[in-house]
């Protein structure tokens, strides 16, 4: 069983009708939509944000009205939508049941608003995710550990950025922890040369309240340097493509993530700003070991 299935028990559910309140309203009302990771999630999310401060069903009902304006599908073609956890039947794996019914389990937090979110800021890549974890689950089943490829698809959708980038002498510099030369002397290289985009939900969803540590685990894509003239959406739309078809033709390992710690991206974080912020080998550690790199 999968570590959603075990934490998605009725104990953990949340009532149909959900006064605002509540412990998780209050976390709906913590969103910032003016934080960078935030804010291109911020013209559909608050609507949903709204939607969730009502009621449960007022929530997945926002979320069905815009699957039914925007269509989205799963990873074995089925069209996407949203349903309430305790409509997952006993005993059926969370990625499987999405595959085969295109239905997501959803519950009220704030985990899985992020989840749905990314769900249409990456639709080609969730697909992806969502098609590789359940031919996974095919041939080896649901048990008491996912195995190294589940584990590694599960590390990317639940704590993946994307680090775009232009310049192979930034992606590997972040390769090799060299955070001087990422974060400091290439500063000015973020937004023209690099970027980061953060598709995690999980990360996301632990950004809300953001912490110096938070650390996600950056998947590198090549890119070409007219990516960084394009518009917001066309930047997705390339990385959705690009992503989703490495995903859907290559093998993938948690070694080919590397840790980035989030709040260190420039012009992220205000006390980003000071040198001396890296300077804390806490959070911002020298690397360990080589790390195994995929064909871009």
């Amino acid at each position: 069983m999968s570590d959603r299935e075990n934490s998605l028990k009725p104990e953990n559910a949340e009532p149909a009708s959900l006064p605002t309140d509540t412990l998780a309203a209050r976390r709906f009302m913590d969103i910032d939509w003016s934080c960078p990771w935030l804010a291109p999630l911020a013209e559909r999310g608050e609507r949903w944000r709204q939607a969730a401060l009502v009621s449960y069903s007022a929530y997945l009902s926002a979320l069905n009205a815009d699957v039914h304006r925007d269509s989205r599908i799963t990873g074995r073609g089925k069209p996407l939508s949203f349903i309430a956890q305790d409509d997952l039947p006993a005993g059926a794996s969370y990625e499987g049941h999405i595959a085969g019914t295109g239905c997501v389990p959803t519950r009220h937090n704030l985990h899985d608003f992020f989840n749905g979110s990314i769900w249409f800021q990456y639709p080609r890549i969730k697909a992806a995710l969502n098609s590789r974890q359940a031919a996974e689950i095919d041939v080896l089943g649901i048990g008491p550990t996912r195995g190294a490829a589940r584990d590694a698809l599960t590390l990317f959708d639940e704590n993946a950025i994307l680090f775009a980038c232009a310049d192979a002498s930034l992606a590997a510099a972040l390769r090799a922890f060299d955070w001087h030369t990422l974060l400091v002397e290439q500063r000015a290289a973020w937004g023209l040369r690099c970027e980061a985009r953060i598709f995690g939900h999980a990360l996301l969803e632990k950004l809300v309240a953001p912490y110096k540590a938070c650390t996600g685990h950056a998947w590198i894509v090549d890119v070409e340097p007219a990516y960084f003239s394009a518009t917001d959406d066309e930047r997705r739309a390339i990385l959705d493509h690009a992503v989703s078809e490495r995903l859907n033709s290559e093998a993938i390992s948690s070694r080919y993530f590397t840790p980035l710690p989030v709040l260190g991206v420039p012009g992220w974080w205000p006390e980003n700003e000071t040198p001396s912020f890296y300077d804390d080998p806490e959070v911002f550690r020298s690397g360990r070991r080589s790390r195994a790199q995929p064909a871009q």
